[in-house]
């Protein structure tokens, strides 16, 4: 049987050069990066490689560059650390703008800040196609504003927000009310748009910017936080002082060193970009010509060039994706994090779509090595797999109305 991964979204495959190069990190130059002696400056000059690697991708400086254990801890560290040090210094409640359709690990950890009485929060719904607009973010700033958080690219519906303009809103922001301790700090989540997007933080205008390895062919396990220098954050973790004193723990030296290598890798952006945005056109098209009563969630033109979220009425989205395991080909409804829940989407329901309609849709994000055939092969065990559905489920509904009457 054919086994196709359509699931780039919640991860990739380590790429075979990324992991020759971690693999003597392991247990031929396994040394502690922190250790003075040769075995932990081997470690820590391969450390320190990577994250020269990282900031040259973010035209960021080396002292910008934090490592984590992946994006989850660089949203909680970029949203509590700057909560916290505000916190420090003014002792009241600060003001905190995100969006809706946030991943989990922003959206949740805005939510339990806010029960916490830790801060005050506002919500900004995107349009229908999936797009915040800049000027919902502009009304939403008051007095205490003190932290933005967009994300880039939307992990569910692979939308793209205007970080750049938002970023110049807030720069336009903070020279009217002046700097200092009114200045109001943007934070984006860039984790699925790091190989796809600019990610050149002077262009964004960004002070804290987070990334996962495991979205761009590098380990699990390890990410990296942009902080802008001079910004004022504070750890979340006591320990060590590793990592400028904002993240404590012994560093994790093979994954820093996958992180580094495999956004060294991200090369001739355009053309990779080109060749993988053709083929989401042509699945999009697919789909759409031949399988009745499906549509795109969000923008078509504002979107990821591999990203692919569908909705297909009178279908369940967790049997369609069953069926389709049993064809060999792997998809998922939404984000991988919320795989266990078989809640509506956040991300769906603020686009204003109804529950019922958020469980029949399948999301699909393709990969540098996707091919025109696992895309037709993909979208003929969909349509197959559609079609079983709707006639089940239509037969459910003639029996429920026949025995009602």
């Amino acid at each position: 049987m054919k086994q196709i991964y359509f699931d780039h979204a919640a991860t990739t495959p380590v790429d075979k050069k990324v992991l020759q190069e971690m693999m003597p990190y392991f247990n031929q130059n396994f040394g502690n990066a922190s250790s003075i002696h040769s075995f932990g400056q081997e470690a820590l000059l391969a450390v320190e490689k990577a994250r020269m690697q990282v900031a040259k991708y973010f035209n960021a400086n080396l002292n910008e560059i934090i490592f984590t254990s992946g994006a989850t801890e660089s949203n909680n560290l970029a949203i509590k650390g700057t909560d916290r040090a505000y916190f420090k210094k003014e002792k009241k409640k600060p003001h905190i703008i995100t969006t809706t359709f946030e991943h989990h690990c922003v959206l949740e950890t805005v939510k339990k800040m806010e029960k916490e009485n830790l801060i005050e929060a506002t919500f900004i719904n995107p349009k229908k196609d999936g797009v915040i607009d800049v000027r919902d973010i502009k009304n939403a700033i008051k007095s205490n504003t003190i932290l933005v958080s967009v994300m880039y690219v939307n992990n569910e519906i692979g939308t793209v927000q205007p970080i750049s303009e938002i970023g110049r809103m807030i720069k336009s922001k903070n020279s009217e009310q002046g700097t200092g301790d009114k200045k109001i700090i943007f934070h984006t989540d860039a984790t699925q748009a790091v190989a796809y997007f600019d990610c050149n933080v002077e262009k964004l205008g960004v002070d804290l910017m987070s990334m996962s390895a495991h979205k761009i062919y590098g380990p699990k396990g390890v990410g990296a936080l942009y902080v802008k220098f001079g910004l004022d954050i504070a750890k979340i973790q006591d320990g060590g002082a590793q990592e400028f004193g904002l993240r404590a723990g012994t560093l994790n030296v093979p994954g820093i060193v996958g992180l580094g290598s495999a956004i060294s890798m991200i090369r001739n952006q355009d053309s990779v970009n080109t060749k993988i945005r053709e083929l989401r056109d042509y699945l999009v098209a697919k789909i759409l010509k031949e399988i009745p009563d499906s549509r795109l969630n969000g923008s078509k033109i504002k979107r990821s060039p591999n990203n692919v979220n569908v909705n297909f009425s009178r279908v369940e989205g967790e049997s369609l994706l069953m069926m389709l395991s049993a064809e060999g080909v792997f998809a998922s409804t939404g984000s991988a994090c919320s795989s266990g829940s078989l809640s509506p989407s956040h991300v769906l329901l603020s686009l204003g779509l109804k529950p019922e309609e958020t469980h029949g849709s399948l999301r699909l994000t393709l990969g540098k090595n996707t091919t025109k055939k696992e895309i037709d092969y993909a979208v003929k065990a969909i349509k197959k797999s559609v079609e079983k559905l709707r006639k089940v489920s239509g037969n459910v509904l003639k029996d429920y109305y026949k025995n009602k009457s």
